[in-house]
């Protein structure tokens, strides 16, 4: 995988974590040092789901080896139509007020929540990844990295950015996942060489 490739999907597993800091900020603007550990636990529950994944695709790569370039596009695809998908849904005023009761909570078990929720379709990426035979513990780490940037961001920046700027971001990364899903399919099909 390219260093392009890396930093698109590591934006793309971080667009969900980065949405639902934004509502977390908006609930509860925190202090800087809060954003930091908060972020801090988003980014490190990121980066190994998609070790786990990857663990779990392993042990079945030698099963599909002949499509395995199928299912990385088809588990990208999906994972980045979920995303465009949730992303183009309007809220709803019992719905907003529910995702903010939610995301507001302080208490550690309602963050590892609510990190372990965006961080599921990185596990999906992680069984792609084994399949592909690519670098998963680089992979891991710029996901978490970026993770644990953006979502402190998105902490901080909740209260002024509001619901809208973390659907645009949520979008943007489900059409990234998408393409990137095709440009590995047609990579293995041999009708692009990058």
């Amino acid at each position: 995988m390219t260093p392009v490739a890396i930093l698109i999907l590591s934006l793309s597993m971080s667009a969900d974590a980065f949405a639902a800091a934004i509502g977390r900020g908006a609930a509860h603007r925190p202090t800087l040092p809060q954003a930091l550990r908060q972020g801090l636990v988003f980014g490190l529950i990121e980066a190994a789901t998609p070790l786990i994944g990857f663990g779990l695709g392993v042990l079945a790569a030698g099963m599909v080896e002949a499509i395995d370039h199928w299912i990385a596009f088809g588990l990208l695809g999906a994972v980045g139509a979920k995303m465009i998908w949730e992303a183009l849904q309007a809220p709803d005023q019992n719905a907003a007020a529910s995702e903010g009761s939610r995301t507001g909570r302080r208490g550690l078990i309602g963050l590892v929540a609510t990190a372990v929720g965006t961080s599921i379709d990185a596990g999906a990426i992680g069984v792609s990844l084994a399949l592909l035979s690519e670098n998963i513990w680089l992979i891991a780490a710029a996901i978490g990295v970026t993770t644990f940037a953006l979502a402190t961001l998105g902490l901080l920046i909740g209260k002024m950015a509001g619901i809208r700027m973390g659907k645009i971001v949520e979008l943007v990364g489900g059409v990234a996942l998408i393409a990137l899903g095709l440009k590995i399919l047609l990579e293995h099909l041999g009708f692009v060489s990058l």
